[in-house]
């Protein structure tokens, strides 16, 4: 379940200057796997620098060695008619967990920002997706550990927030709960503009609108983007010819999740 932040994408790194071309710019966001905890000023921790804009250089192929999203059995899934999310036996609790109502703040936050602000400003999260991802991950807690390296809130893998920090100049510490959210927002921003040009040779258009999909398990943008913030990029592209998600079911938990969470009643 955790963000895998990279998983493919050296997935990550790799991904970091993945298939976007140079570094974006030292704060707009993109790439794969991810995730810490920690409580800070419902504001923002400290603001998340904008990419800066560098030299369009080719992206590295996201690889499967380092950032790939974790493919957990065990993963901690929301159940039941109101989503109760179980943390699985693999996990550990450190600290105090941040009250939900400031983790719906940070998500939404999280969610509002435009990440590629100079190579694709067009580009825009949505709260809903978000918002599934991380309690999917999480169950919106925020001192949530994994035995696979998952962090927080987002569940972000090391190897993903690295990815992120050296892609876009940026220094995240996913310790923090605020952090934590934006860094795992940036991530799947970041696999918005590579899975579109990868998979659909597109970079203008990035709909991430489940009116684009015609089930949970279609070949499409916001399908892709889920199934590899779990498994990782190239492993999803990797089924480009039979055109079949390797996780399905947590990509059909996650968009359940977009339509009725439990969350939303926070």
């Amino acid at each position: 379940m955790k963000v895998r932040l990279f998983a493919a994408v050296a997935v990550l790194v790799v991904a970091a200057g993945c298939g976007f071309g140079g570094k974006d710019d030292k704060a707009s966001g993109s790439a794969p796997t991810v995730a810490v905890t920690s409580e800070s000023p419902v504001p923002e921790e400290s603001p998340t620098p904008e990419p800066e804009e560098t030299t369009t250089a080719p992206a590295p192929k996201p690889s499967k060695t380092s950032s790939k999203p974790k493919k957990t059995t065990s993963s901690p899934t929301p159940t039941g008619p109101v989503n109760n999310f179980e943390v699985s036996a693999c996990s550990t609790k450190k600290g105090t967990a941040v009250s939900k109502t400031k983790v719906k703040a940070a998500l939404k936050a999280a969610a509002g920002k435009t990440y590629w602000t100079h190579e694709a400003p067009q580009l825009k999260l949505n709260y809903p997706l978000v918002k599934a991802i991380a309690w999917h991950e999480s169950g919106w807690q925020t001192n949530v550990f994994n035995c696979d390296g998952g962090q927080g809130l987002m569940q972000l893998m090391p190897d993903t927030v690295s990815m992120i920090n050296d892609r876009f100049g940026l220094s995240y510490d996913v310790s923090g709960y605020q952090q934590n959210a934006t860094a795992g927002a940036n991530y799947l921003a970041w696999l918005t503009r590579y899975m579109s040009q990868k998979a659909f040779n597109e970079d203008k258009v990035f709909d991430l609108s489940p009116r684009k999909c015609k089930t949970h398990s279609s070949w499409c943008l916001l399908n892709l983007v889920i199934s590899a913030y779990q498994f990782g990029p190239g492993d999803v592209l990797a089924n480009a010819k039979t055109k079949k998600l390797p996780n399905p079911g947590y990509v059909d938990s996650v968009r359940s999740l977009m339509a009725d969470c439990f969350c939303d009643t926070y």
